[in-house]
């Protein structure tokens, strides 16, 4: 691959996931400091619902009869607007929660879409694509250093984060058409929503297969907390530019991937998965206990960010892993989509109303510490379950072949 496409593909990731981390991770704090802090995690359920939809859309649509990039352009352009469109709407949790809506179904499809562009040009996926896809990590990552640095005043109180994302996203869309060809990949004839999302692939499954379901699954609830809560919980104990503090889940994130092939030659993927859940556990008991009246405490509350990368990678790429390992080429990406539907659609709109009632509950800035305990003990007892139930077949040699 010549240096020209690899910069243009590594742009195109940059700016896919600065997008998203520019306003999502400070949307929370945003809604919050307009009145709508008992509707947050309802609001943010909105990604359940489009992570279920966006399959449908890819798989029925654009996989068959349009070029990726050019769908990808149109969808970037649509969600530049509706994101502009989300900062001028009242305070009405209904209106938001619509508006949300709107601007993650036209963006999480474009995750699925960006993939596409790019493997469509790689040579070797396996040795390029990491390299290429590492680029949207630092673009979220740079997002949450402008929005917590850059921008004026406490930007993520503000809708700031959101014309920022709303700019580059229209610039995105232009960007996208002039991208590397990627014709449709899939014929024209008929399917079903059934092979679309993944189901068809259960049939075949066995016990091992649908403990790490389960357990991801539940594991997107503890998620869920973080990603929703994270930066109101930040912003109300006192952290400064907690945008910009957040970025280091990513560095880490960034880190404990590259450790990931280490690890599964030392514990396996049994070991590699426990690991992962119990950090979840660890870094919500260090959230309940990393503040005081008087501030946080901050080296406590860096530590539990730093177990970010721990926490994904471990549990929801190697559970991607596993997944590659144990299904035939033919139905992979069908298990794939299971996954994503069962852990990004089911589990994170599950998880995000759970978090929203447990805030409800506990009150904002009250009990964060009682709010932070319920997501550890629920990771604990998961980590635990899926210690005992699942079953490493074999699959520790091939996990660490393919890493």
């Amino acid at each position: 691959m010549d240096m020209n496409t690899r910069f243009r593909l590594s742009l195109m990731m940059f700016l896919q996931y600065f997008v998203w981390g520019a306003w999502f991770v400070p949307f929370a704090t945003y809604l919050t400091r307009n009145g709508l802090q008992d509707s947050v995690g309802t609001i943010y359920s909105a990604q359940g619902w489009a992570a279920i939809a966006a399959p449908l859309f890819v798989g029925a649509i654009a996989d068959r009869y349009f070029s990726a990039q050019k769908v990808m352009g149109v969808l970037h352009l649509f969600a530049g607007g509706l994101l502009f469109l989300l900062s001028a709407i009242g305070a009405s949790a209904g209106t938001m929660f619509m508006a949300t809506l709107g601007v993650l179904l036209a963006y999480m499809p474009t995750i699925a879409l960006s993939n596409s562009v790019a493997l469509n040009k790689l040579t070797d996926s396996e040795k390029q694509f990491p390299a290429i896809r590492v680029f949207g990590t630092i673009g979220w990552i740079v997002a949450g250093l402008i929005v917590g640095l850059v921008l004026p005043g406490e930007a993520e109180r503000t809708a700031q984060p959101l014309y920022l994302a709303g700019a580059v996203s229209l610039i995105y869309g232009l960007y996208a058409f002039t991208l590397p060809n990627t014709p449709p990949q899939a014929g024209q004839g008929q399917t079903s929503v059934v092979a679309l999302l993944g189901l068809d692939v259960i049939r075949t499954s066995d016990r091992s297969f649908w403990v790490l379901i389960l357990c991801s699954t539940l594991m997107m609830i503890p998620f869920s907390f973080y990603n929703v809560y994270a930066n109101p919980f930040l912003d109300d104990i006192g952290v400064k530019n907690a945008a910009a503090v957040q970025t280091i889940g990513q560095v880490s994130e960034v880190g404990f991937l590259l450790l990931l092939p280490l690890f599964f030659r030392w514990v396996g993927i049994k070991g590699v998965l426990f690991i992962g859940m119990a950090a979840w556990a660890v870094r919500y008991v260090l959230f309940a206990n990393g503040f005081t009246a008087e501030g946080p405490i901050e080296p406590i509350i860096y530590l539990g960010l730093a177990l970010h990368g721990v926490g994904f990678d471990f549990v929801f790429v190697a559970a991607t892993i596993w997944i590659g390992n144990h299904f035939a080429a033919d139905a992979r990406s069908r298990a794939q989509s299971f996954l994503a539907l069962m852990t990004w659609g089911v589990g994170y709109l599950i998880g995000s109303n759970v978090a929203n009632a447990v805030q409800v509950g506990t009150g904002t800035g009250a009990d964060w510490q009682s709010f932070w305990y319920l997501p550890a003990a629920f990771a604990a007892v998961t980590a635990l379950i899926f210690l005992v139930v699942f079953r490493d077949r074999g699959e520790k040699a091939a996990a660490a072949a393919a890493a």
